[in-house]
């Protein structure tokens, strides 16, 4: 379990517990953080191995979760349960993700100083071994350089929301039958009526 899924013991301890369950039902624990505040928040984000995950399948999660919880009752005080899929601007936190998304610009943070700097923006290049590879800018009137950052350095890392991941996260939503079109068309003219402020959302993205 590294320290991109799970930060601290406790977060740790969780995943140990929910992880069993969600990869039973198919799915696979991208993130898990206990969140501090007057009602402690647990936060589970979650993903087929496949990617594509929707809202009825984090209400599922959530349900099977909950159960697992209340029996092994690892958390003292009152908490909220959310489970949300990564989102597009995702977490990377496995080794493999950094493959998956190879070509696509992201930002990553490492504990350690690297040439005097722990943050990183750039293109990811797939991994060598433990090492994640990222294209970053040279010096002034210098080309592009990729550098390769061990993956237990890793504290943060995340893809850039730009407008080409967006469309390629739709596409991949369409070609896997997901959505379709006319989604968009009624978000539109949701849209156009002045927003759906009354929807309710039970699971939180």
């Amino acid at each position: 379990m590294t320290d991109l899924i799970a930060k601290t013991a406790i977060d740790r301890r969780l995943a140990e517990i929910v992880t069993p369950t969600i990869e039973g039902l198919g799915y696979e624990l991208v993130r898990i953080r206990l969140m501090g505040g007057n009602t402690r928040t647990l936060q589970i984000m979650a993903d087929r191995p496949e990617g594509g995950i929707e809202v009825e399948d984090c209400a599922k999660i959530s349900t099977a979760v909950s159960a697992v919880l209340d029996v092994e009752d690892p958390i003292e005080e009152n908490y909220v349960l959310e489970v949300s899929s990564p989102g597009i601007d995702r977490p990377l936190t496995r080794l493999k993700d950094f493959d998956i998304w190879s070509g696509w610009e992201a930002r990553i943070e490492t504990t350690e100083l690297i040439d005097g700097r722990r943050r990183f923006k750039g293109f990811l290049q797939g991994t060598e071994g433990n090492e994640v590879l990222i294209e970053i800018e040279g010096g002034k009137d210098e080309d592009p350089v990729t550098i390769g950052l061990d993956f237990d350095w890793l504290s943060d890392a995340k893809l850039v929301l730009t407008d080409e991941l967006i469309t390629e996260m739709l596409r991949q939503k369409k070609a896997s039958g997901v959505i379709d079109e006319s989604q968009f068309d009624e978000i539109e003219d949701d849209e156009d009526e002045g927003g759906d402020e009354d929807t309710p959302a039970p699971v939180k993205h």
